[in-house]
Order: structure tokens, then sequence, then C-alpha cells
């Protein structure tokens, strides 16, 4: 059985605010979450998983409009499958260059650490002396 969970529990599991939350839902993000009879939305184990991917989605760069692609595609049903498959390949394309961009940036961070290690010992030394 699902747990039903408010949009204030959703937003700390997720990390998510509920401003987000909602506003994932209005641009069809996340489909229509089921209410309760007040009115307020009552989030299902499968919503949050689903909130949780397209957290994975955003945080590695993806943009909210090919997210929102993946997600017609995901409603659409499984002849889309091809078409998701392409977009989350070139998705992870687009990831893996940036670790790549990043590696070499770190790189540079790395060599200015160490520049400065050695030239702090080589202080350190001769104060000594």
């Amino acid at each position: 059985m699902d747990t039903l969970l408010t949009i204030q529990q959703v937003a700390d599991k997720t990390g998510l605010s509920e401003h987000t939350l909602r506003y994932y839902e209005r641009i069809g993000l996340i489909e229509s979450i089921d209410r309760a009879d007040n009115g307020h939305r009552r989030y299902s184990d499968v919503d949050v998983g689903w909130i949780e991917f397209l957290k994975c989605l955003r945080a590695t760069g993806m943009p909210v409009m090919q997210m929102k692609a993946y997600a017609d595609l995901t409603r659409v049903g499984d002849h889309t499958i091809e078409a998701r498959l392409e977009l989350l390949k070139e998705h992870r394309r687009a990831v893996l260059a940036q670790i790549e961009e990043m590696q070499a940036y770190l790189s540079v961070v790395d060599y200015k650490i160490d520049y400065y290690t050695k030239e702090k010992e080589r202080i350190e030394t001769c104060s000594e002396n």
C-alpha cells in the first residue's frame, strides 16, 4: 500500500521546495497529483520516485524543457522507448563531457594546491633556519 505524503513531506524528503514541486506539476513534469478531500496534494511512492528521477536529471544539468520532453514521451507509451533511450544517451554524453571538463579544471586546482603546499613548506623551512 502506498504511503501518501503531503507536499511539505515530499519537499523535506526530496530537498525540492514546495514551489518547485508545484511548478513541475504546472508545466507537466509531474502528472497531476491526487488530492485529498480538502484539496491538498497527496503524493504516492511512485510520485516520489519520479520526482527523485527528475531531481537526478536536473542535478546532472538537463534543461527543464528536455526533462519535459522526456516526461511527455514517457506518458505517450512504450512505443517511445527508443526516443527516451536516445534522449538519455545524449544527456549521458553531455554529462560525461562536463565531467571531463571538470576533471581538467580540477587538475589546475590540484596543481595550485601542490604549488602552495610546497611554497608553504619552503617558507617554514627558511624561517626555521
